[in-house]
């Protein structure tokens, strides 16, 4: 498929930044997935600036800082033509990174866009996400703390990741939030009981994380356990491991047919399935799919141009109700965990 044609451009909700319809998850790149060439990964950030790429994504919990390091000279040498999104509130112990904590306090959050800041090189952040939620602490504390960055000139925009319906309501009514990241994809459509309506009602828009599955969607690999390397943050969650692993590289057979009738792959299918969502729930949509490379690049930005028919797009809506496992293990720091959802999840 061509890959000549640059992105189309969205608005990040209805005050938000405009924005190529598909950002670059960057969290791979230094964290989670084993080694990394950071070559390869430099030039795939310039390849995915040229294909239209403006939205990328990052966050303080990635190797502790070193991701938002890594960007930081691209940020520098591109920085009036993209956007650039980072994370506070979540903690991951690097002797031990399934243990995770999440932080939401005033202090906190304040300390941590000084770090985020440094660590990027810059003087103001365009978007910048609750990463995760403490319930122990009002969302609307932690929306006004956010909101006063924005009156300091640190932070450009507010979003938040993993919220539900309610927290989404309560965060708008405190200061206007432009997106709302959650994962989302054929596999994982817990939100959209109540986040994406919630949204679209609200002029959120939507951000989808693992919009491959963690590339389980593009057929890259089957069993963690065997295929992947021991420091693959993809060996602790339940989906790719064991006999879920089985069953849930089965449903991809529906993925694969399209993909072949289309002359795609199976990962742009996936891709263009969540770009449609757009249009179904009319609400903006931007996908950051992650890669380290820049064929990648192309071949997940052409999936924006693919259209799927109702035909293909029914054959692909049972699947998330297959899925076997739940996308982590403890589920208590997702959306769909504290809706008592977590089993579409």
């Amino acid at each position: 498929m061509s890959t000549s044609a640059p992105l189309p451009t969205v608005r990040l909700g209805s005050t938000g930044p405009e924005v190529g319809v598909q950002g670059l998850g960057c969290m791979g790149m230094s964290f989670a997935y084993g080694p990394t060439d950071a070559g390869a990964a430099r030039a795939t950030l310039d390849r995915a600036l040229e294909r239209g790429v403006t939205l990328f994504d990052t966050a303080d919990a990635y190797a502790n800082g070193e991701n938002e390091e890594f960007l930081a000279p691209f940020l520098k040498a591109h920085r009036d033509e993209v956007s650039i999104a980072t994370k506070f509130a979540l903690g991951i112990d690097p002797a031990e990174p399934t243990r995770r904590t999440i932080n939401n306090d005033p202090a906190y959050i304040r300390a941590c866009v000084e770090g985020s800041l440094r660590r990027l090189g810059t003087e103001v952040i365009d978007l910048y996400y609750m990463h995760r939620r403490d319930p122990a602490v009002p969302i609307e504390q932690t929306v006004s703390v956010m909101a006063e960055l924005v009156q300091q000139g640190k932070v450009r925009h507010l979003g938040l990741s993993e919220v539900t319906a309610e927290e989404l309501r309560a965060a708008q009514s405190v200061h206007p939030i432009a997106a709302v990241q959650s994962e989302w994809s054929v596999f994982s459509r817990d939100i959209e009981a109540g986040v994406v309506p919630a949204a679209a009602e609200l002029g959120v828009a939507l951000v989808p994380y693992s919009p491959l599955g963690r590339g389980f969607l593009t057929g890259a690999f089957v069993q963690a356990e065997s295929e992947l390397s021991a420091d693959d943050f993809r060996q602790q969650q339940p989906r790719f491991t064991g006999d879920n692993a089985r069953v849930n590289a089965a449903l991809l057979a529906p993925l694969r047919d399209i993909a072949e009738a289309h002359g795609a792959s199976t990962g742009q299918i996936a891709l263009a399935w969540v770009h449609q969502q757009a249009e179904r729930y009319g609400l903006p949509v931007v996908p950051i799919p992650g890669t380290r490379k820049a064929a990648r690049v192309d071949e997940n930005t052409a999936a924006a141009a693919i259209r799927l028919s109702p035909a293909e797009l029914g054959l692909l809506e049972p699947l998330a109700g297959q899925v076997a496992g739940d996308r982590y293990a403890d589920m208590s720091f997702t959306s769909a965990g504290r809706e008592g959802s977590a089993r579409r999840g």
